[in-house]
């Protein structure tokens, strides 16, 4: 009987050690992660030469394969961005008498670890034909470090995971902006595409083509972090600051 009881104690002494630790880390992380931070980087700059004010017109395409993405509310944030940046710039419905045509497609609006939207920057515009390219992947926190012992480890970090979740969304943008040239002058554009066509082959195309228009690429990835995260506590800010960096590109 005495050595059952000497069990019990030790059982009820090593869950209150475990809730201390689990509680001490999770506190960590909500005082650490108690403010939402929003960034946002563009994979390389865009530098649309300046012209005259009545031909500061944008046509804007905004298109996406994610259900979540509200592209009616995104665009409303790009339109209000070009409203307020003090260039002049206006965006119109006709694509034909636009000076610009701003191309936008949505590859991701999902959790994510911070390597993975590194890893997206890093790998720049891809367009709607590699859309799958930039897949996140689910963020994971872990707390191990507070404990002493594997044992003990693994279970402090069941323990805070379930009490603070530190969580990163992240927002991937291909954008691509055209522009008309000058009268008399035209762009050649040579495009190369590789498809599978099936198990046992490839396809490979290309396409050269001329036009009056000039094209600019690049990506641009948001971060939103803080502990227990909601997506639609992040989701104006995010889409506030993306639109100011597609914006600042006039």
């Amino acid at each position: 009987m005495i050595v059952a009881s000497n069990h019990g104690l030790k059982g009820i002494a090593l869950t209150v050690m475990l809730s201390l630790l689990g509680g001490c880390a999770a506190t960590q992380v909500a005082i650490g992660k108690k403010d939402l931070k929003v960034n946002t980087k563009t994979s390389t700059a865009i530098f649309v030469d300046p012209v005259a004010k009545d031909k500061r017109t944008v046509y804007l395409d905004v298109k996406s394969g994610v259900m979540e993405f509200d592209r009616h509310a995104f665009k409303n944030f790009v339109i209000q961005s070009f409203a307020d940046n003090g260039g002049g710039y206006v965006v119109v419905d006709d694509p034909d008498t636009a000076q610009f045509r701003m191309l936008v497609y949505v590859l991701n609006l999902e959790e994510a670890s911070p390597t993975a939207a590194e890893a997206a920057l890093n790998t720049g515009y891809v367009g709607a034909i590699g859309a799958g390219a930039a897949a996140g992947a689910v963020i994971g926190q872990s707390y191990s470090g507070a404990a002493t012992g594997g044992l003990v480890g693994g279970a402090a970090e069941l323990i805070s995971g379930a009490l603070v979740h530190d969580v990163t969304f992240m927002l991937v943008c291909d954008v691509k902006i055209t522009e008309k040239t000058a009268a008399g002058v035209y762009v050649r554009k040579d495009t190369q595409m590789s498809a599978k066509v099936s198990d046992a082959g490839s396809s490979k195309q290309r396409v050269s083509e001329v036009s009056n228009r000039k094209e600019y690429q690049t990506r641009i990835v948001t971060t939103a972090n803080q502990a227990n995260l909601e997506l639609p506590e992040a989701e104006d800010l995010m889409f506030k600051k993306t639109a100011y960096a597609m914006a600042g590109f006039f």
